[in-house]
C-alpha cells in the first residue's frame, strides 16, 4: 500500500506492506528527509496540528495493520534537526521546541542546508509576521494621534438649511433638510472637492462592513494591502520560492484610483518659509530637497479633513544638480527630530524642487510638468513610497494597527504661465505596497511604470520576489472600459492622489526671526559659525528677545552639546511661544551663560548689559547723560519688600496688555 506522509518539507511517499512494522517505516522515511534530521525526533499524528502524535521509535514494534492504517492514508510528521535537538538539553520542554522547529525547518535549503535569505527590499523590511498578524481588539491597544481622537468623536454630518420642497415647521426635518454624511457624493461634487477625506472614507467603509442594529461583533473595517508571499503559511510546504500554495501567494492586482486621501491640504506658515527655501536654486541653478517639520490640524474646508501646517523645513545633506539630486547620509537625524518634538513637531513630508529658469530675465521658468506630459515621475513615486512605509498612521481601525501615511510630498516648479507654483502629493497605498514588494520599478519615461520581472539580471529566477499578475483599467479609444494587462509597463496616474496647498490669511509663524543661517549650504559661501549665534544673541537691535525664534538655530545649539536637557526644553519654550519670562529664566541659566563665555572666548563679542528700550508710551530718548540719569531714577526700590519673582509674575501678565510698560531686565541685575 501507498503512504503519504506531510511534513515541514514536503510530501513523502512510501510502499510498504500492511504487515511491515513501523521500524520499516522509519527506515525508508529517514532516507528521504534531510541528512540534518534527528531520526529519534520524529513523530507522526492523523492531525495536522500534531494531536495524539507519537514518536516512531516507541511505536517501532507495532505493524502498521495494528494502528489501522490503509492505502492512500495521509500523515503529518514532525522532527527536529540535529542542531535543534543538541540544543534541547538545556532544560527546554519538548513541546516549545517541536513548535519552534517546526518553524525553523520550513526555512529555505539547498542540498539539505540553510540557506539565509537576503531579501533586496527597497524599505526597511518589517518583522516577519507583522505584515499579516492580526492585532486582536485594535481599539483597545493601538494609540492613535489625538487629532484622530478628536476626529473620530465628531459624527462628521454637514448640516442643511430649509429646502423650498420642506412642508414641516422650524423644528421639524425631512429629506431635504436632514443633514449629510461626510462622504455624500453630490456635496463633494458640489464644492469641488475631488477626493474624500481618511475619516470620511472611514465612516463609509464601517457603514458598510458593520452593522450594529444586527448585534453582529465589529469587524475593524480597514486592511492595508499586501502584496507578497505570506511567510506563515499553515498548509505545512516548504517556504517559498521552494514551496507556495493558494493561500500565501499574492492575488492577481487590479489597479484603481485611490478615491481618499491621508491628508487633504498642506498649509506653509509663510511664504518667506518657502521663499527662503528656492533662493537656494537662484543662487545656484541647481536643485533643493529639504524635510518638512510641522503639525497636523483639522481642515474646516473638507468634511474632516486633516492638513499638515509646515512651520519648518530642514535641508538635509545633499549633492545638488540641475536635474536632480543625490542625497548623502543625514547621520543627525534622530537629533533634528527630537529638538523638533521639544517644539511640539514633527516630520510632516519632503520638498524639493524641479525648476529650469526660461532664459527671458524676468523671473520666468520652464513648464515641465502638465497635462500632456506628466506631474508626478515615477522615480519621485517610488521615492515617495519609500517614505511613507517609514513613516506609517497607527490606527485602531485597522486590524493591523497601521493604515495608510499621512507623510507628504510637495514639489516646486513651473506652471503653465511661467510662474514658480507648489504642487502637494500622496502615493496610494498600493502603490506603497508594490514598492516595499519590490514589484515595480522607475522607467525612463518618467510617465509609465516598469513591472519587474521574476528574473535576475543574470536570468535565474529570484528568490526574492514574487511577481503576481498585475492590470489595471482605461478608457480604449470606443470609449469602453477594459481592464489591460500592466505588464511591462502602465501609467503612474494609478499611483498617488494630488492634496490642496496655500498660505494662511493672516501669517503667524511659529519660529518669527528666521534670520539664521540654513545648514549644509556651505557650497553657497553660507556656513553656520559661532558669530551667527552670537548675532542671533545680540538685542541691540529692537528685538526683545534678539532672534532666538529659529529652527536652524535651535537645531545648532543642540549640536554643541552645552546646555542640558531642562536648558533645551526651555530654549525651545522660548523660541516657540516667545514669551518674554521664559527668556529671561532662560539667559540666567548656568548652561546659557556657559554659552554665552564660549562665544565670548572665541572673539565673538556680545552685549555685556541688555539695552534698555523705550516704552510704549513714549520712554525716554537714547542719550548719553539722560539716559544714565534715567536709569538710575527708574530702578525699582527693593525697600517695598515684594518679591522678584511676584513682580517678574506681574511683568508676564502685562504682556497681555498693549499699553503696558517695557520691563528692563538691566534694571533689576543687582536685585
Amino acid at each position: 500500500m501507498l503512504l503519504r506522509l506531510r511534513g515541514p518539507d514536503g510530501m513523502i511517499r512510501i510502499s510498504l506492506e500492511r504487515s511491515d512494522s513501523f521500524a520499516e517505516l522509519g527506515r525508508q522515511l529517514a532516507t528521504q528527509l534531510p541528512p540534518t534530521v534527528d531520526p529519534n525526533t520524529i513523530s507522526m499524528s492523523p492531525d495536522p496540528h500534531g494531536k495524539d502524535s507519537k514518536r516512531i521509535k516507541d511505536i517501532a514494534r507495532f505493524k502498521l495493520s495494528d494502528i489501522g492504517l490503509n492505502h492512500g492514508d495521509l500523515i503529518f510528521i514532525k522532527y527536529q534537526h540535529q542542531s535543534d535537538a543538541n540544543g534541547h538539553a538545556n532544560g527546554a520542554s519538548t513541546n516549545s521546541t517541536s513548535t519552534s522547529t517546526t518553524t525553523t525547518s520550513s526555512t529555505n535549503r539547498l542540498n539539505g542546508k540553510p540557506i539565509l535569505p537576503t531579501e533586496d527590499v527597497p524599505v526597511n523590511p518589517l518583522p516577519l509576521l507583522s505584515a499579516t498578524q492580526v492585532i486582536k481588539n485594535p481599539w483597545e491597544v493601538v494609540k492613535q494621534s489625538a487629532l484622530d481622537d478628536r476626529l473620530d468623536r465628531q459624527d462628521g454630518k454637514i448640516p442643511r438649511g430649509r429646502d423650498r420642497m420642506c412642508k414641516h415647521g422650524p423644528k421639524g426635518m425631512c429629506d431635504y433638510c436632514m443633514p449629510l454624511d461626510p462622504f455624500n457624493a453630490q456635496y463633494l461634487v458640489d464644492k469641488g472637492i475631488k477626493y474624500l477625506s481618511f475619516h470620511s472614507y472611514l465612516r463609509k467603509i464601517n457603514s458598510a462592513t458593520n452593522k450594529p442594529e444586527l448585534g453582529s461583533s465589529f469587524i475593524p473595517p480597514l486592511k492595508e494591502p499586501y502584496f507578497r508571499v505570506k511567510r506563515d503559511c499553515p498548509s505545512g510546504h516548504p517556504a517559498w520560492p521552494e514551496g507556495i500554495c493558494t493561500k500565501c501567494q499574492p492575488s492577481a492586482i487590479t489597479l484603481q484610483p485611490q478615491t481618499f486621501r491621508s491628508v487633504d491640504h498642506v498649509e506653509f506658515a509663510s511664504f518667506e518659509l518657502v521663499n527662503s527655501f528656492i533662493d537656494a536654486w537662484r543662487r545656484t541653478g541647481a536643485q533643493r530637497i529639504g524635510y518638512l517639520y510641522g503639525r497636523y490640524a483639522e481642515y474646516t474646508e473638507v468634511p474632516l479633513g486633516v492638513k499638515a501646517i509646515v512651520e519648518a523645513i530642514y535641508e538635509v545633506p545633499q549633492i545638488d544638480e540641475v536635474d536632480g539630486v543625490s542625497l548623502n547620509a543625514w547621520e543627525n537625524e534622530a537629533a533634528v527630530n527630537h529638538v523638533a518634538k521639544l517644539c511640539g513637531l514633527e516630520q510632516v513630508g519632503v520638498v524639493f524642487t524641479d525648476l529650469l529658469d526660461a532664459g527671458t530675465g524676468d523671473g520666468k521658468v520652464i513648464c515641465k510638468r502638465h497635462a500632456d506630459a506628466y506631474y508626478l515621475s515615477s522615480l519621485e513615486i517610488c521615492f515617495a513610497a519609500r517614505l511613507q512605509a517609514q513613516h506609517p498612521k497607527p490606527t485602531k481601525w485597522s486590524d493591523t494597527g497601521r493604515f495608510g501615511s499621512n507623510f507628504v510630498t510637495c514639489l516646486i516648479s513651473g506652471d503653465e504661465t511661467g510662474d514658480i507654483a507648489i504642487s502637494s502629493y500622496q502615493v496610494s497605498n498600493e502603490a506603497v505596497e508594490m514598492v516595499r514588494a519590490d514589484l515595480v520599478e522607475p522607467s525612463a519615461d518618467p510617465s509609465v511604470m516598469l513591472v519587474r520581472e521574476e528574473e535576475e539580471d543574470d536570468g535565474s529566477t529570484s528568490r526574492t520576489r514574487y511577481i503576481p499578475e498585475v492590470f489595471y483599467r482605461k478608457i480604449n479609444e470606443y470609449g469602453a472600459n477594459v481592464q489591460e494587462n500592466a505588464k511591462p509597463s502602465f501609467p503612474v496616474e494609478y499611483l498617488f492622489v494630488t492634496l490642496t496647498h496655500g498660505f494662511p490669511a493672516q501669517p503667524k509663524p511659529l519660529f518669527n526671526t528666521p534670520n539664521f543661517p540654513i545648514e549644509n549650504r556651505e557650497i553657497m559661501g553660507e556656513s553656520q559659525q559661532f558669530k551667527s549665534v552670537a548675532k542671533a544673541l545680540d538685542t541691540g537691535n529692537g528685538s526683545k528677545l534678539g532672534s532666538l525664534s529659529d529652527f536652524h538655530l535651535l537645531n545648532f545649539v543642540h549640536a554643541m552639546g552645552i546646555l542640558s536637557k531642562e536648558e533645551e526644553a526651555l530654549l525651545c519654550r522660548a523660541a516657540t511661544t516667545h514669551d518674554l519670562a521664559e527668556t529671561y529664566q532662560l539667559f540666567s541659566m548656568p548652561g546659557w551663560q556657559t554659552l554665552e563665555t564660549i562665544l565670548t572666548e572665541t572673539g565673538e563679542k556680545l552685549p555685556k548689559k541688555r539695552p534698555r528700550h523705550a516704552s510704549d508710551e513714549g520712554g525716554q530718548a537714547d542719550g548719553s547723560a539722560s539716559g544714565v540719569g534715567a536709569s538710575a531714577s527708574a530702578r525699582p526700590n527693593n525697600s517695598s519688600g515684594v518679591p522678584l519673582t511676584k513682580r517678574l509674575a506681574a511683568v508676564r501678565l502685562n504682556e497681555r496688555n498693549e499699553n503696558r510698560p517695557y520691563f528692563d531686565r538691566a534694571q533689576f541685575e543687582q536685585l
